[in-house]
């Protein structure tokens, strides 16, 4: 169970770029449900992934050679639901619609592309996490790297639409 739980049921054995995988599919679920009117579930979904992700990982760390291997994508989950529910949430509270390419589609892509963005360059703490290379740094970073995306996300909406159209 925890192989399954650690790479989010064999998602992050596709190849090439298994985050980038693993986040495209966290960002699929996120706006499926938020579309068929749970959007509550983004949210719930980071906390669970995340106590799920620090259960699972040290567990399937004890049969691997790296200390963070790609295939490991529970992190990647957590961090992205993380982020999304900066913007998941007011649009939920005001009724917006959020799409694939309709409504407010960027209130999942902006988080996508932050993400992975800090995911991979890892500035400050999001690279301080990683560098521990111990079990909490795997999922530590990608939390990271969701908050700062999650706080980038509301900041470019706020940039948007009270500066550029006010």
């Amino acid at each position: 169970m925890n192989r399954a739980i650690a790479t989010f049921f064999y998602i992050g054995h596709l190849r090439p770029a298994p985050g980038t995988w693993g986040s495209l599919a966290a960002a699929v679920l996120g706006v499926l449900a938020y579309q068929c009117g749970a959007g509550w579930l983004v949210p719930l979904g980071a906390v669970l992934a995340t106590i799920l992700g620090f259960w699972a990982v040290p567990l399937y760390l004890q049969s691997s050679a790296s200390s963070d291997p790609s295939e490991v994508v529970i992190d990647e989950v957590a961090g992205l639901w993380l982020a999304m529910s900066f913007p998941v949430i007011p649009l939920m509270m005001r009724g917006v619609e959020m799409g694939f390419f309709s409504g407010a589609w960027p209130g999942w892509v902006a988080p996508f592309l932050l993400f992975r963005l800090f995911d991979i360059w890892k500035p400050w703490l999001v690279g301080r996490a990683d560098r521990r290379g111990d079990a909490a740094g795997v999922m530590l970073d990608d939390l990271w790297a969701g908050l700062f995306a999650g706080i980038g996300s509301i900041l470019l909406a706020a940039l948007y639409h009270v500066v550029l159209f006010a």
